[in-house]
């Protein structure tokens, strides 16, 4: 090993240990781009970080306020939806009721109205009967009278002693048809 330290020795300055002026120069300047760098980039550094950490904290409560608000809405829509379908429901069983209520009107209508022409009808054919029936009156009356001219013999144009003698004839005539109605009745008994 003697002779690898007196190599050394002899060559002069040990290459390992920098000379004493390299190594101030060499901290001065580290203080100095330590102090620049410090200085003038660390801050702006520092800014992008805190901007890009502000920017993706803001994007996330950015995206949870959507989240929220998109959440809001579907649930107003899925009120307004349930709302909507209670609402056609009620206008569905109002139309229904309505419906019915029509129905139940025009059929009232229509059996007021049956019963009307019914009505008018029954009246239109007593009008009509009784017209008839005088008639008949009249036209039995003159037969009777005449008839009745023949068998007695004289004339009966005497207004007042036709009249009774018709009035006579009527009165039996129905007498006769009330017993001859009273007897089958009386027979099915």
């Amino acid at each position: 090993m003697a002779p690898i330290a007196v190599v050394a020795a002899e060559d002069g300055p040990d290459p390992l240990m920098p000379h004493m002026s390299e190594l101030i120069v060499g901290l001065v300047a580290f203080a100095l781009l330590f102090f620049f760098l410090r200085a003038k980039v660390y801050p702006i550094f520092e800014k992008t970080y805190a901007d890009r950490a502000a920017a993706i904290q803001g994007g996330a409560a950015k995206a949870e306020e959507a989240q929220a608000e998109a959440q809001r809405l579907l649930e107003e829509y899925r009120a307004q939806l349930a709302d909507a379908r209670g609402e056609a429901a009620r206008i569905r069983e109002d139309a229904k009721q309505q419906g019915a209520a029509i129905v139940a009107q025009a059929r009232e209508d229509a059996e007021t109205e049956a019963k009307r022409v019914a009505a008018r009808a029954e009246a239109q054919l007593q009008a009509e009967r009784e017209q008839v029936l005088r008639e008949l009156r009249g036209e039995v009356g003159t037969l009777a009278t005449t008839l009745a001219g023949k068998v007695v013999g004289e004339s009966l144009q005497d207004d007042d002693r036709s009249r009774r003698v018709v009035e006579r004839f009527l009165a039996d005539l129905e007498t006769a048809q009330a017993s001859d109605a009273a007897t089958p009745a009386a027979g099915d008994a």
